[in-house]
């Protein structure tokens, strides 16, 4: 059968071209004999393709070398704990509530030490992401974190906090997706399976000076400097997710970097987001100044007309746009890998189905 169209949060869609050259590869890796999967982490066959994987993102994300890259396990969820296991030096930290994952992070971290969630948006169903301008952040805090773009409800930062503390970052939703200073981060972490390849991997970018301040109690693997003084490789990676990072990392670069992506995210999500405005039954449900580009979130004001138009999407290929569980509706999830050509397919259906239900 032909692919189809997926919209899912994660994992989600990967570039056709990042699929073809791990298909190609799937059995013998060049000239090795072998699968990467079959490969020992610690053979220079394998560091190869880690060393060019960690050289293709801090170009792409033109990352300094005072900052480490790390590729480890557990996905972003992992390092809910990891974060204040390395980085509450005073016990103290400041987060930003402005959805699902950025209240988990909070809650987690409430384990290891005073936590203030300086703002929230939890109230109003996390349809904004609060002023960052407008809160008083502690000048004692060992970290504030917040996380850039909301899957769940589809709100994204327009501007960074300004705050004394390192700025730590969820980016799992949003990574790769747009320009990044990376110098306004003390950390940037991101699961694996929106922008970066397959689920069961995290991408860490953490600034060297943080490093080497852990917990007591912080377990060998959530130690970001036994891992950065391993390389990855404290014990066995994720070889096989590294490796299709590394293809989609190539791939990036192969169509103009993050600054080319951006702009076909920005007309993407302009497209999809003006149907929106404009449709007779369709509602955005994000504030139009935090709209992400990467989540699109809408609803008909009807569950049974919901359920209908997800029903009748995926018979026509285009599949997983059910909304979370946990707000309903619908959620267009239109990563990188997502051509321009699925959103406009999309539209026309949304046209169609709205002509008969509206």
């Amino acid at each position: 059968m032909e692919r189809v169209y997926n919209f899912s949060p994660g994992p989600s869609q990967l570039a056709l071209p990042v699929l073809e050259k791990a298909q190609k590869d799937l059995v013998c890796y060049g000239d090795t004999g072998m699968s990467v999967m079959e490969m020992s982490h610690r053979s220079k066959m394998y560091t190869d393709i880690y060393d060019q994987t960690v050289a293709d993102l801090r170009d792409l994300m033109n990352i300094g070398e005072d900052y480490e890259v790390l590729f480890l396990q557990g996905g972003a969820t992992q390092q809910f704990s990891a974060i204040p296991l390395n980085l509450m030096v005073n016990r103290k930290a400041d987060y930003i509530d402005s959805g699902n994952f950025a209240h988990l992070a909070a809650e987690e971290g409430k384990r290891y030490g005073e936590v203030s969630v300086v703002a929230s948006s939890r109230e109003d169903t996390y349809t904004y992401v609060p002023d960052v301008n407008a809160i008083q952040y502690h000048d004692d805090a060992d970290y504030l974190h917040i996380t850039q773009n909301n899957t769940i409800y589809g709100t994204r930062y327009v501007e960074l906090p300004k705050s004394k503390a390192p700025l730590v970052c969820d980016a799992s939703s949003m990574i790769l997706s747009e320009e990044m200073d990376v110098s306004r981060y003390g950390v940037i972490y991101a699961g694996a399976q929106k922008n970066i390849g397959p689920s069961g991997l995290c991408l860490l970018i953490v600034r060297k000076d943080l490093i080497g301040k852990a917990m007591d109690i912080c377990p060998k693997l959530l130690n970001w400097e036994v891992q950065a003084k391993a390389g990855s490789m404290y014990n066995t990676p994720n070889t096989w997710g590294i490796y299709l990072a590394g293809l989609t990392f190539q791939w990036l670069k192969s169509i103009g970097g993050v600054k080319a992506i951006e702009a076909v995210n920005i007309e993407k999500a302009k497209l999809l987001y003006g149907f929106l405005d404009d449709s007779k039954l369709f509602r955005a449900t994000a504030q139009e100044k935090y709209r992400s580009r990467m989540n699109v979130t809408f609803v008909t004001g009807d569950a049974e007309k919901d359920a209908a138009f997800v029903k009748a999407a995926a018979a026509e290929g285009l599949v997983n746009l059910k909304g979370h569980r946990s707000v309903g509706g619908m959620r267009a999830s239109i990563y990188n890998a997502m051509p321009i050509e699925g959103v406009q397919k999309l539209v026309a259906f949304m046209k169609k189905f709205e002509a008969a239900n509206a």
